[in-house]
C-alpha cells in the first residue's frame, strides 16, 4: 500500500502532525516505539499551553488519546516499532523500514526527537527525579525559593539558568571549561543577575543527598581541589543526542547529528522529507515548539502533495 505520508515518532511533534494529517485526510502511517517523549519522566509539566500542570506520563497518554480519537480510517497507528532506515525509491516515493515491517509513502515527516545526554557520576542516576532533572522548563517551578545548580555551558544551560532565576533563591552554573559554547550576549545577560553565580573549569564528581538531593561535588581542573556545593535542585544541560542514527546517508545532518531543516517549512535536504522537533537543528527545543514545527511541516506537506 502507498501512503500519502509516513510520520516517524510519537512525541508532541509526531502527534500534532498525526492529528493534522487526519483532519486533512492524508492517508498516513504513524510509526512509533511508544508515546513517551522526554517529558514522560517529569513529575509536573507546567508549560504545556492550555494545561496548568500535568504529570509527564499523563501528558503522553493524553497525546496518544488525542491522536487515536482522530485517526479513524485515515491514520494507521503502528506502535512498538523502531525505524531502521529510509530508502528513496523515486520522486515522492519512499520506503520506511522498521524492525518489524516496511511501509511505502509519498512523503516522510521525521519527529524522532532526542535523548538527554546523561550526567555519569556517582549519585546522578540514584537522584534522578529526586532533585536532579534534565528539564528546567518542566520541573523548574518545583524548586521555587531553593538553591539550584545548572551543569553545562551552552545556550540551553544559560537559558535554563535564566528560567530558574525567575523563582529560585540562587542559581550556580558549573562548567568544565573556562569558555562557553553559549552566545556571549546570553552569557553576559544571565551572568549579570544578582542571584546568579558561574563556576568554570570544574568537573562534577558526585551527586549527594538523602531522600533528595542535598549537594553536588565538583573538582577544579587546575588544582584538583574538591568542593561540595549545597543545593536542592540540579539541572543537567550537557547536550542532546538526536535520534537520527538511521539518517546518516539519507538527509543532511549538522555536526551534532541534528537534521538540517528550512525554518520556514521544516523541509530537509531531500525533496519529500520533512522533520520537526528535537531531532532538528532548530534553535530552541521544547514540547510546544516541537508541536508547532510539526504543524508547519504538515501544512507544507499537504500543499506539496496536493500539487502532485
Amino acid at each position: 500500500m502507498m501512503y500519502d505520508l509516513a510520520i516517524l515518532g510519537g512525541g508532541p511533534a509526531g502527534v500534532a502532525a498525526g492529528v493534522y494529517a487526519s483532519r486533512k485526510r492524508l492517508k498516513t502511517v504513524f510509526i512509533t516505539t511508544n508515546f513517551e517523549g522526554q517529558s514522560a519522566v517529569s513529575e509536573g509539566v507546567e508549560n504545556w499551553i492550555g494545561t496548568i500542570k500535568i504529570p509527564g506520563l499523563e501528558l503522553s497518554k493524553n497525546l496518544e488519546a488525542h491522536l487515536r480519537a482522530y485517526a479513524g480510517d485515515v491514520v494507521d497507528i503502528q506502535t512498538g516499532e523502531t525505524v531502521q532506515g529510509i530508502e528513496k525509491l523515486g520522486d515522492f516515493h519512499f520506503k520506511v523500514k522498521t524492525d518489524k515491517s516496511e511501509y511505502e509513502a509519498k512523503s516522510v515527516l521525521i519527529t524522532t526527537g532526542s535523548v538527554r545526554r546523561k550526567l555519569e557520576v556517582p549519585g546522578a542516576a540514584e537522584f534522578e527525579n529526586r532533585g536532579l532533572t534534565y528539564c528546567a522548563s518542566c520541573d523548574g517551578p518545583l524548586f521555587a525559593g531553593m538553591d539550584c545548580v545548572v551543569v553545562g555551558g551552552g545556550n540551553a544551560a544559560f537559558e535554563s539558568a535564566a528560567q530558574l532565576l525567575a523563582y529560585a533563591k540562587s542559581v550556580t552554573l558549573i562548567h568544565r571549561s573556562e569558555t562557553f559554547r553559549a552566545d556571549p550576549v546570553t552569557v553576559a545577560r544571565v551572568s549579570a543577575h544578582p542571584n546568579m553565580k558561574v563556576v568554570t573549569n570544574v568537573m562534577p564528581t558526585a551527586v549527594k543527598g538523602d531522600k533528595f538531593v542535598t549537594a553536588i561535588s565538583y573538582k577544579n581542573n587546575a588544582t584538583g581541589e574538591e568542593t561540595d556545593l549545597p543545593c536542592s535542585g540540579i539541572f543537567i544541560e550537557i547536550g542532546l543526542i538526536p535520534n537520527t542514527w538511521f539518517l546518516k546517508d539519507v538527509v543532511k545532518l549538522n555536526g551534532n547529528g541534528q537534521i538540517v531543516t528550512d525554518p520556514r517549512t521544516q523541509a530537509t535536504s531531500v525533496k519529500g522529507i520533512w522533520a520537526a522537533g528535537d531531532a532538528t537543528d532548530g534553535l530552541y527545543h521544547q514540547n510546544n515548539i516541537a508541536a508547532g514545527d510539526a504543524v508547519r511541516a504538515l501544512e507544507d506537506i499537504y500543499l506539496e502533495l496536493m500539487a502532485k
